[in-house]
C-alpha cells in the first residue's frame, strides 16, 4: 500500500516537473520565433513593447493612455521639469503664457460656493453686456453653478469657449436675477498685475508672469510712471514662476548697461549662448528694488541674477525657487508635446540658477520652511565652494535659486487664532462681499484712491468684521487679541472690499502694502549710487 502511495506522488510530481518543462520550453520556442534585434539603449524597443501589448494583451488596451503613461515615465527619468503634456494640457499651458484667451472677460472668486464677480475686463465682452463687480454667477446655460458644491475649474471651462461663440450666464444681483447673453471674444491675460507711485519718486510694479505681452505691458507701466515722476522702481516678481525667456531679457535690457551680461545656456548638446543688454534700456537710471522669494522661478530668477551679478540694483526677500532649466518644446500632430531640458541658464557671473536634484526635490519648499529658512537667514543653504563675483567685485554663491542681498523672514507674530480661524471660512472675502452689497452703488462710483479713503473713514470696518465674524461664522475675538490681529488684518480687508471699484488690483496692492515687510524693508533700503562710471548702480 504504501508503495503504490509513493508511485502515485512519484507520478503527480513528475506530472508537475513537465507541465512546467513543457510551458518553459512553449515560452522558450516563443521568445525564438519572436525575437526582435535590438540594443538595449535602442529606443525602438518601447515602440515594440507598446507594439508586442496591443496586438497580444489578454484585454482590451487603451493604447493612448499606455502611451501617455510610458512616455511620462520614460520623461520623469530625466530631470523634475522634463514632461509630456496631453492634448487638453499643453492647450491650457499654452493659453496661459499667450497673453489672451477666448472667454467672457471677467475674474471671479468662490468665497462661499457661489462665484462673485470681482472684475470686469474693460472692453470685454461682459461690460459690453453688462455684468458689474459683486454680480453672483447662478447658471451657465441652463447648468445651475451656485450652491451646488460645483468645481471652480468647472466653472471655468464652460465659461471659456471659442471666440464668437454664445454662452448665457445668469447672475444675482442683489434680489433679481437677470440672464446675460454674451458673446465671447479674445481676452487679453495681464502680466503687470498692478503699478502705482508710493511716495513722490517711488513706484510699485507687481508682475505675476513672463507671458507674451510682459515686456509691452511693462513697458507702457513704466512710460507712465516716468510722467508722473518715477526715480526708483520696487519691482515684484514674488509668486512669479517665469514664462518666455525673450520677455525676460527685454526687460533686463532695460536697466542694464550696454555690454552687461544677462544670461548664459549651455548643455552637453546645445554650445554655449550668451545673451547681452545693448545699452539701449530706457531705465538705467532708475533706481532699482527686486522682490523675490521661494515661488519666485525661471524666468524671474534669471532677470534677478542679472540685476544682481551686474550691481545694478538690490534684491530683497528670501532665497528663489532654483529652476534654472532651458525647455524646449516639441509638438505633435495629435496636439500634445514635451517640454523637453535642453540646457541649463547661468547668471552672468557663472552661478548655475538650478537646484540640484534630490530624491525629494518636489518638497523643497516644503523642506524650507521644516528647516527654518524662510525664518532666519543663516539657515539658507548656499555652496560655499561655489563663489562667484559681481561685477563691482561682491562674493555670489552658487547651489540653486537666487539668494537676496537682504534677507526678509516669514512673519508669524502676528497671526492670532481669530486671524487663523477666519482664514479657515474666508470669512474676510466673504465680508468684502457683503461690504460691497451693501454699499454697491457707491462703491461702483468711485474712482481714484482719495475717494476710497474716504469711505473707509464713513465708518468702522474693523468694528463691523468682529460683528460679522460672530454672527455669520461664530468667531469671536476679546480685546487685547483683536488689539494684535488689527493692524494686520484691517489693511486686508479694505484691499479686498476695494478690488470691488474701478480702481481692481491697483487699490488691493496698495493697501495691503503697508502690512507687507517685504516691501517695508525695500523702502527702507533705498540708497543707490555708482562705485565706478563703468559700473551700473551699487546698494551701500
Amino acid at each position: 500500500m504504501k508503495s503504490k502511495i509513493n508511485l502515485q506522488l512519484i507520478q503527480v510530481l513528475l506530472g508537475i516537473v513537465v507541465g512546467v518543462l513543457l510551458t518553459l520550453v512553449s515560452v522558450r520556442s516563443l521568445e525564438t520565433r519572436n525575437l526582435r534585434r535590438v540594443r538595449y539603449q535602442d529606443w525602438r524597443k518601447l515602440n515594440l513593447i507598446l507594439d508586442e501589448v496591443e496586438k497580444n494583451y489578454v484585454d482590451t488596451v487603451d493604447v493612448g493612455a499606455l502611451t501617455d503613461a510610458a512616455v511620462s515615465a520614460a520623461l520623469a527619468k530625466l530631470d523634475p521639469h522634463s514632461i509630456y503634456m496631453p492634448p487638453v494640457q499643453l492647450k491650457a499651458s499654452e493659453r496661459e503664457l499667450s497673453g489672451n484667451f477666448d472667454g467672457i472677460g471677467i475674474q471671479f472668486n468662490v468665497p462661499n460656493d457661489t462665484a462673485i464677480v470681482l472684475e470686469v475686463i474693460p472692453g470685454g465682452p461682459s461690460e459690453k453686456a453688462g455684468l458689474q463687480p459683486g454680480d453672483r454667477l447662478v447658471k451657465v446655460d441652463s447648468t445651475v453653478i451656485a450652491g451646488v458644491g460645483f468645481p471652480q475649474d468647472s466653472m471655468v471651462s464652460r465659461i471659456q469657449g471659442p471666440a464668437g461663440t454664445k454662452v448665457i450666464v445668469t447672475v444675482q444681483r442683489g434680489d433679481v436675477t437677470v440672464p446675460f447673453e454674451i458673446t465671447r471674444g479674445k481676452i487679453p491675460l495681464h502680466s503687470v498685475d498692478a503699478y502705482f507711485m508710493v511716495g513722490d519718486t517711488t513706484a510699485y510694479v507687481r508682475l505675476s508672469k513672463f507671458s507674451r505681452t510682459t515686456y509691452d505691458e511693462f513697458s507702457s507701466a513704466a512710460e507712465e510712471l516716468l510722467r508722473q515722476g518715477m526715480k526708483r522702481m520696487i519691482l515684484d516678481i514674488r509668486d512669479n514662476v517665469g514664462g518666455y525667456l525673450d520677455q525676460a531679457l527685454k526687460m533686463s535690457n532695460e536697466f542694464l548697461p550696454r555690454r552687461a551680461g544677462i544670461v548664459y545656456m549651455e548643455g552637453l548638446h546645445r554650445k554655449r549662448e550668451s545673451s547681452y543688454a545693448d545699452g539701449r534700456g530706457k531705465l538705467q537710471d532708475i533706481g532699482l528694488t527686486v522682490l523675490i522669494n521661494e515661488n519666485s522661478a525661471s524666468s524671474s530668477e534669471i532677470f534677478a541674477g542679472a540685476v544682481q551679478d551686474n550691481d545694478r540694483g538690490v534684491i530683497v526677500g528670501r532665497r528663489s525657487f532654483g529652476k534654472g532649466l532651458v525647455q524646449e518644446p516639441v509638438y505633435f500632430t495629435d496636439g500634445s508635446g514635451i517640454r523637453l531640458t535642453v540646457a541649463r541658464f547661468y547668471t552672468p557671473s557663472g552661478r548655475c540658477i538650478q537646484k540640484p536634484y534630490s530624491d525629494d526635490y518636489e518638497y523643497d519648499i516644503i523642506k524650507r520652511y521644516a528647516d527654518g529658512e524662510v525664518f532666519v537667514e543663516d539657515s539658507i543653504k548656499v555652496n560655499t565652494e561655489d563663489l562667484h563675483m559681481t561685477v563691482g567685485g561682491r562674493p555670489v554663491y552658487g547651489g540653486g535659486g537666487i539668494v537676496p542681498d537682504i534677507f526678509v523672514p516669514v512673519d508669524t507674530s502676528r497671526v492670532t487664532d481669530f486671524f487663523l480661524n477666519c482664514n479657515r471660512k474666508a470669512t474676510q472675502m466673504r465680508f468684502a462681499s457683503a461690504v460691497f452689497d451693501r454699499y454697491r452703488n457707491r462703491l461702483l462710483a468711485i474712482e481714484d484712491f482719495g475717494e476710497m479713503d474716504g469711505f473707509f473713514d464713513s465708518f468702522d470696518p474693523g468694528a463691523a468684521f468682529r460683528r460679522f465674524a460672530a454672527s455669520k461664522d461664530g468667531i469671536v475675538t476679546g480685546d487685547a487679541e483683536w488689539k494684535k490681529t488689527e493692524p494686520y488684518l484691517i489693511p486686508q480687508l479694505k484691499a479686498l472690499v476695494s478690488r470691488y471699484t474701478k480702481l481692481g488690483e491697483n487699490a488691493y496692492y496698495r493697501y495691503y502694502l503697508p502690512v507687507d515687510d517685504v516691501v517695508k524693508t525695500a523702502l527702507e533700503n533705498s540708497s543707490v549710487v555708482r562705485t565706478d562710471s563703468d559700473l551700473a548702480p551699487t546698494v551701500r
